[in-house]
């Protein structure tokens, strides 16, 4: 289980799974890193980026008797592709396996 800023979470993933909360415009910004002004008519995939609210406890190794740690936590912004789209209380998530997350944002 996990909470973010808006609403207290109950999804707890299992395996490698991860749930993710798409990210805002807000959150995503009108500015690039460089400091061009995004305008909103540019068409974005929303969808590909988004804050982790909960991970499974990993997968287990080839033998079956040991845990391997996911490599995000709760918190990260992360860049990820394909999941399963969730709605929970009004909130949209996407469950992904840890393997389609392509990249953690650092802050």
């Amino acid at each position: 289980m996990a909470s973010d800023s808006s609403t207290k979470v109950t999804i707890r993933p299992l395996g490698d799974k991860v749930l993710i909360r798409p990210l805002s415009d807000d959150e995503l910004g009108t500015t690039s890193p460089s400091g061009i002004i995004i305008p909103e008519t540019v068409d974005r995939d929303k969808a590909d980026r988004g804050e982790v609210v909960a991970v499974g406890p990993g997968r287990w190794d080839d033998k079956g008797d040991k845990r391997l740690p996911l490599g995000v936590e709760v918190g990260d912004h992360v860049i990820f592709q394909w999941g399963d789209k969730v709605e929970f209380k009004g909130t949209e998530y996407y469950l992904v396996s840890e393997s389609n997350i392509s990249a953690v944002i650092e802050k």
